[in-house]
């Protein structure tokens, strides 16, 4: 006990230094307590106890689980390459994440959530770098044509031309994730990063258009799905939202 009581107190001090060299705010030993019991209870089965994605049931999880050691998150309103916000973070845990293991930790009282968030940003450096933080986007919100079903459809047609020309090597003609460069796509762990079936009722990104609208503004880091908010307008955007809807198979109950 005496030895693990030491390892703790070293441990501690390390961060506390790591705090005070990253020009960071000091750490909050108390909340980071917290979101260590937090995270303890119920992180860790799944992404480990140094928060490497490899814990006990990791193995038999696919998609595997994420590693917070690198600091990459895909679901993110900030722009492409920068850390998540803190209601980034806070829609994943309470909201989970549809096709995953990641369900929805709702169960969370407001101040577990504040600090697990705390405790997960101990597990990589990038957190304490200024040039890694940048404000969410501001993301205009759908336009009024989505609610007439005769404009809808004439935008969809607009968006599968344009989804043929961006997205097809991905996701395939169909948008079912089998396109011709599919088979080679890794992310940056090198595991295989198969393109998602766009025709699913529920992705994970979430199932609105608005989070469509923000996948394509912020990209996902970590994977080949890069940011198209330099290469198409807010047009040209919508116009392939509204093409994915008009193939989104319909929902049906899970037994």
């Amino acid at each position: 006990m005496k030895c693990l009581a030491a390892a703790f107190l070293i441990l501690l001090g390390s961060l506390l230094q790591a705090e005070e060299a990253g020009g960071g705010a000091p750490l909050d030993f108390n909340l980071y307590m917290q979101g260590k019991y937090v995270y303890e209870r119920n992180c860790i089965v799944c992404h480990g106890p140094r928060g490497d994605g490899n814990g006990e049931l990791s193995p038999t999880l696919k998609p595997k689980p994420r590693s917070f050691r690198e600091g990459m998150f895909k679901f993110r309103s900030t722009p492409y390459g920068m850390l998540p916000t803190d209601a980034d973070l806070r829609r994943t845990i309470t909201g989970g994440l549809s096709g995953t293991a990641m369900g929805m930790f709702s169960h969370l009282q407001k101040d577990e959530v504040e600090a697990v968030i705390g405790y997960l940003k101990s597990f990589s450096r990038r957190w304490k770098k200024p040039e890694n933080y940048a404000p969410a986007l501001k993301f205009s919100p759908p336009p009024e044509w989505f609610k007439a079903a005769d404009e809808l459809k004439m935008h969809a047609q607009a968006g599968q031309k344009l989804f043929a020309v961006n997205c097809a090597a991905c996701h395939g003609e169909k948008a079912d994730g089998k396109g011709p460069a599919a088979i080679s796509l890794k992310d940056i762990w090198g595991i295989p990063a198969a393109p998602v079936d766009l025709r699913q009722a529920h992705l994970r990104c979430g199932d609105n258009p608005a989070d469509l609208f923000r996948v394509l503004a912020t990209g996902l880091n970590g994977t080949p799905m890069v940011s198209f908010d330099a290469t198409l307008t807010e047009a040209q955007r919508w116009d392939i939202i509204a093409y994915i809807l008009s193939v989104r198979l319909p929902s049906v109950p899970v037994l």
